[in-house]
């Protein structure tokens, strides 16, 4: 609903907002759609046990990005997420996880602050150096 916000324009002359509702409405009627075909065809699926640990793990580190990118830096407070969300899985060995999160990071960094040039700071004023 932020797209009402903006002028929608008209379908010649599209607003800033036009395009937002029209893929939000698209987005809506399928998921409507896909709700209804699985109520009317009595589907019951059984999802088993919910992973609590990495469901926990996993809120745990999106919390922690959004809390502290900004003080901590980029750099840092994606590797700490990276890392945090290995530890959802009980299978994953700490050198892989330390792996997993460098790699992450490096590449986050890559897409994020060098190829779409974001103006997030690699390390905030939180750190020393």
């Amino acid at each position: 609903m932020g797209s009402l916000s903006y002028e929608l324009g008209t379908p010649l002359r599209m607003g800033p907002g036009y395009f937002p509702l029209l893929v939000g409405a698209i987005l809506a009627a399928l998921g409507l759609g896909i709700v209804l075909k699985g109520l009317v065809a009595g589907e019951v699926v059984s999802f088993g046990t919910v992973p609590w640990r990495a469901v926990g793990v996993i809120v745990l580190a999106l919390l922690f990005f959004g809390f502290t990118v900004r003080r901590l830096g980029f750099v840092p407070t994606s590797a700490v997420t990276a890392l945090l969300t290995t530890f959802a899985s009980t299978r994953v060995r700490p050198l892989m996880a330390v792996a997993v999160a460098a790699g992450l990071t490096l590449a986050s960094t890559l897409i994020f602050v060098v190829a779409l040039q974001l103006r997030i700071p690699l390390f905030g004023p939180w750190l020393p150096f």
